[in-house]
């Protein structure tokens, strides 16, 4: 059995974050961090214990990004994946989901997975949207938020068979019910697992074992996969307005409190 987890590298959020000069993305600083989305995390956790389930699976983890996208790869090594594939993208340009979507789609369509794990958002962006565009592109049966699975599965290759029940969440805690037939993608919901700590043989192994590193090319060149054409596009981004501050009232008690009256009643709170 083959499954491929999808991990994508985000900036941490406790890090300084600044609107570029274009207006379009965001400013990496100096002392920027980078690691691995955390929702992607429990996508891969679900990966690790389907494989303690069914001996012999080999879980892929892929990373479509820049240079540095290599740090998350590796780290998906150190939990537990058996391959890591980096598709390399020679700039720090944001893709838009369906760009992403197609080159993850390229990569998969001829390698026979059985089952693709995502995340259910990604902390940056939080569109949610590349996993089910990666399900369309291949024409798999998908799930999105998925908060259980549970997998049955016969035989082995291309011609293996088998199903996967898998509940998704709902608004107001409720979950809806579906039985997939494989192979199918899947987008795990937080909490559904306690993604592991890396055991100490996974990180000696993901610092020496090589990547899989595959060139992303222009729309027309023949690489292995090709950016499609652009749908979409980021037109401006803004900060949020700053928050208006408090206002001190001054004077001795009663002139407080016939400031505060006022105050009340123009706001209609009176």
């Amino acid at each position: 059995m083959k499954i491929l987890v999808c991990v994508k590298q985000v900036l941490d959020a406790d890090g300084p974050v600044r609107i570029d000069a274009s207006g379009k993305w965001i400013e990496e600083a100096p002392a920027a961090r980078f690691r691995m989305n955390r929702f992607d995390e429990f996508a891969l956790e679900e990966a690790l214990r389907i494989r303690e389930g069914f001996p012999g699976t080999r879980i892929d983890a892929l990373s479509a990004g820049p240079a540095r996208a290599a740090q998350t790869v590796r780290r998906a090594l150190e939990m537990g994946a058996d391959d890591g594939i980096h598709l390399f993208l020679d700039d720090e340009r944001y893709r838009m989901p369906f760009e992403i979507a197609s080159l993850i789609g390229a990569y998969a369509s001829d390698r026979h997975y059985d089952l693709i794990l995502a995340g259910v958002m990604a902390e940056d962006d939080m569109q949610g949207q590349v996993g089910p565009m990666v399900a369309e592109i291949l024409e798999y049966p998908w799930a999105t938020a998925v908060m259980s699975q549970k997998l049955h599965k016969t035989g082995d290759g291309p011609d293996a068979s088998g199903t996967i029940y898998v509940e998704r969440e709902l608004e107001g805690g409720l979950r809806e019910a579906f039985e997939l037939t494989l192979p199918a993608l899947l987008t795990i919901q937080s909490g559904i697992n306690r993604p592991r700590y890396p055991a100490l043989s996974h990180v000696l192994r993901a610092r020496s074992q090589a990547l899989i590193t595959i060139p992303a090319s222009r729309p027309g060149e023949t690489d292995p996969v090709s950016f499609p054409a652009p749908r979409e596009r980021i037109q401006s981004l803004e900060e949020p307005a700053p928050m208006k501050t408090g206002v001190i009232l001054s004077g001795n008690p009663s002139e407080k409190a016939e400031k505060l009256r006022q105050i009340l009643q123009e706001r209609a709170f009176l």
